[in-house]
């Protein structure tokens, strides 16, 4: 993913060089329009119809925490979660704010913060399957520890996880089971908000850095 016109580096080196240079000139805690903008409208896509664990939910996380400065990549980000999980419960009922679930949102987006300054598409891509893999140990630990859907037994546990992977009970939670419907689902999501990010601050990379910038100013 290079800048200008030229063709896009698989290792993402040019374009780190070009993120480390921005993001040193940026003022701390400046907001940046369009990441707000993308992390709103995967906050919406929740809304959406979609099987268990297919939301744009990891790529939400690790976009804002890549993305958004200082601390608009957590407030944002868990904003967004909290009012799309009162509205799913008025939409369809959903139980909102399962504790276990914000946990893996905020290392969703301690993960992303390691993307501060990477435009690496392998980089990136790892970081969506270490979310995916967290997702799947933390909610489904919560899931033993407070459903009464498993005994409070080692062997209890094993089979909460074991019950959550790729095609175990396919055919109620979509095509691929709960975990596989989440990392599916993190790495759709996750490739076009980097690279749409990526490809609109290169079309117009004033709109990003006039707001950065103290009194508008670009640079």
């Amino acid at each position: 993913m290079s800048r200008g016109n030229r063709l896009p580096s698989w290792t993402g080196d040019d374009d780190m060089d070009e993120r480390k240079h921005e993001t040193m000139n940026e003022p701390r805690g400046a907001i940046r329009p369009l990441a707000s903008g993308l992390t709103l409208l995967a906050g919406l896509m929740r809304l959406l119809p979609h099987w268990p664990n297919f939301a744009p939910v990891g790529a939400l996380g690790l976009f804002g925490g890549a993305r958004l400065n200082s601390w608009h990549a957590f407030a944002l980000p868990l904003g967004v979660m909290v009012v799309t999980d009162v509205l799913l419960r008025a939409l369809y009922n959903w139980m909102p704010f399962d504790p276990f679930v914000y946990v893996s949102f905020v290392l969703y987006v301690l993960l992303g913060r390691l993307l501060c300054r990477q435009n690496s598409p392998w980089r990136i891509g790892l970081a969506s399957v270490l979310g995916s893999l967290q997702f799947f140990l933390v909610t489904n630990f919560g899931t033993w520890l407070t459903s009464a859907m498993y005994p409070r037994t080692w062997d209890g546990l094993i089979t909460a996880y074991v019950a959550a992977l790729p095609f175990q009970g396919q055919d109620l939670f979509g095509p691929l089971g709960f975990c596989g419907n989440t990392l599916l689902s993190d790495l759709l999501y996750t490739a076009p908000m980097f690279g749409v990010y990526a490809w609109l601050t290169r079309r117009s990379p004033a709109v990003e850095s006039a707001a950065a910038s103290p009194a508008g100013v670009t640079r």
